[in-house]
């Protein structure tokens, strides 16, 4: 079926009151933005998907208007535990629905901050859905796309959900979240209430395993079609959880692990684990990077810091690919150098090579920085010099960590520096067992020549260099992660169009990043 493809950029209005300002989760037809209504001057959750390029008007009304009356509904079946949706309207093949803002941080982004929950705390967010699918499923709801993207953890609190209503609106299987559809979604079978327990059970799956039980394979249908036929992974570190995950996780909807002893073994993970279920450092913030949507959340709303800047995503809502160069993962608890959530442990797809590997840039400090560049130091402690009219674009961080994105403004090339703690001792490792794992979800990925073990300024090092995208959009990424002692790391990606990687201009900046970069503990 023909979805419309829908460009849009941050800032952008919707509706004329709705002003878009940064997307918050990605799924293969859909997106969530942090919005502000201009209007109201309140914050707002915007969810952007993809219609089918015949809707007509008659269709447009009833999916608008269901959205809307099945979030009032499970809304008032459990009060506070659900997003309001405030508006929901069709603009040019799109269906963008309006909620209330959310004082909570996305289980996605959690998960990619922070990498694979302990069982217990995956029991306690299992028994705070189950509340809230409980609700709905006794008044006759079935939700129909639960995935991580639509979870909200406050930071005291049981989790919110969104998308209630949204399920069938793109009138194609499951397309929003394939790698959490069950097994009849698949089969584009009709559905009830045994298709959320799946999603439980996949949501359980992936906070203890880091990854979901069936990884995205780039197109839905396949992805699909995995789910159908494939044999569940067997969990590894589920630990007492196990027998919930696998109960809920049984292709046979009518033998699936009913909802009264989905309780009693989440409650009895949770019993076997006490005290180990909460976060050990303050959870990440919320990424919505804009003064004016710190001030209209108001004091007191929340102690995440909302980081100051106004970086600019342009966004196209396509099925095949989504604004690659903006889907790098956030940090992880273990990642030594790129941020990521697992998301498999297959080896990346053996796509015949476009590029050749390039060489590892010289580490040779110049006696001068090159025409045009410029000595940025930042005050998380490190220095690097880049090119004049480049800035701080991003700033993301999660307890000590922290990930900062430098570039011109809107698209490729940006550098990002990431700083981790708790990291394993084999940078290699990290690579190959945590990042590449969760870098086979972007589209068109690609690894370009082998992972390489190096050194770096005297230190332990590893370098992954890829491609992702499709079309003009495709980008080539460099990546170096290096250790720096103490459990702690740096990692260093350098990221522009494909078509440019071999711009002189581009050589020479990844060069001058790799020379320059300093930290205050490291040698000068």
């Amino acid at each position: 079926m023909t979805m419309v493809e829908a460009h849009v950029s941050a800032h952008e209005l919707v509706a004329g009151r709705y002003r878009l300002l940064e997307v918050f989760a990605r799924e293969t037809n859909r997106l969530w933005w942090y919005a502000e209504d201009v209007a109201a001057e309140q914050p707002r959750l915007v969810a952007q998907t993809a219609l089918p390029a015949d809707c007509d008007g008659d269709t447009v009304h009833r999916v608008t208007a269901r959205v809307i009356r099945t979030s009032e509904t499970v809304r008032r079946l459990c009060p506070g535990r659900v997003a309001v949706v405030v508006d929901a309207v069709v603009e040019a093949g799109t269906l963008w629905t309006v909620t209330e803002w959310i004082d909570g941080t996305p289980l996605t982004e959690l998960l990619d901050h922070e990498g694979p929950f302990s069982p217990a705390r995956s029991a306690r967010i299992g028994l705070e859905l189950l509340e809230v699918l409980q609700a709905a499923h006794d008044g006759g709801i079935t939700h129909g796309e639960l995935s991580p993207g639509q979870v909200f953890v406050p930071e005291g609190g049981p989790v919110v959900v969104t998308g209630f209503g949204l399920a069938g609106a793109t009138l194609v299987p499951r397309l929003t979240a394939p790698s959490y559809a069950s097994p009849e979604q698949a089969r584009d079978e009709r559905i009830g209430p045994a298709a959320d327990l799946w999603a439980l059970g996949a949501l359980l799956y992936t906070m203890v395993e880091g990854r979901p039980p069936f990884r995205d394979r780039g197109r839905p249908e396949a992805t699909l079609k995995a789910v159908d036929r494939l044999p569940l992974r067997t969990p590894l570190r589920a630990g007492p959880l196990t027998q919930a995950v696998q109960g809920l996780l049984r292709k046979n909807s009518r033998e699936r692990l009913p909802r009264p002893e989905t309780r009693e073994a989440l409650t009895r993970a949770l019993d076997e684990d006490a005290g180990a279920g909460l976060p050990t450092g303050p959870e990440p913030r919320l990424r919505g990077g804009y003064p004016r949507l710190l001030r209209l959340r108001g004091p007191g709303r929340s102690r995440r810091a909302l980081a100051a800047g106004s970086a600019v995503a342009v966004v196209a809502v396509v099925v095949a690919a989504l604004a690659v160069t903006h889907q790098l993962p956030g940090t992880a608890t273990r990642a030594a150098h790129a941020p990521s959530r697992p998301t498999a442990s297959a080896a990346p797809p053996t796509a015949p090579p476009t590029a050749a590997a390039s060489p590892s840039p010289s580490a040779t400090a110049p006696a001068g920085l090159p025409a045009g560049y410029h000595r940025s130091i930042a005050p998380e402690g490190f220095s690097v010099a880049l090119p004049d009219g480049w800035k701080r674009l991003r700033t993301e961080r999660a307890g000590a960590r922290y990930r900062i994105t430098f570039g011109a403004g809107g698209a490729a090339p940006t550098l990002a520096v990431t700083y981790s703690e708790h990291v394993g001792p084999d940078p290699v490792a990290v690579w190959r067992d945590d990042v590449e794992p969760s870098l086979l979800r972007l589209p068109g990925y690609q690894r370009v020549g082998a992972l390489r073990a190096t050194t770096y300024q005297g230190r332990k090092a590893a370098d992954l260099e890829w491609l992702a995208g499709t079309g003009d959009a495709r980008v080539h990424t460099f990546g170096r992660g290096f250790l720096i002692g103490g459990d702690r790391s740096f990692s260093l990606r350098f990221t522009t169009l494909a078509s440019a990687w071999d711009d002189a201009a581009n050589r020479l900046a990844l060069k001058t990043f790799l020379a320059t970069f300093r930290v205050a503990d490291m040698p000068r």
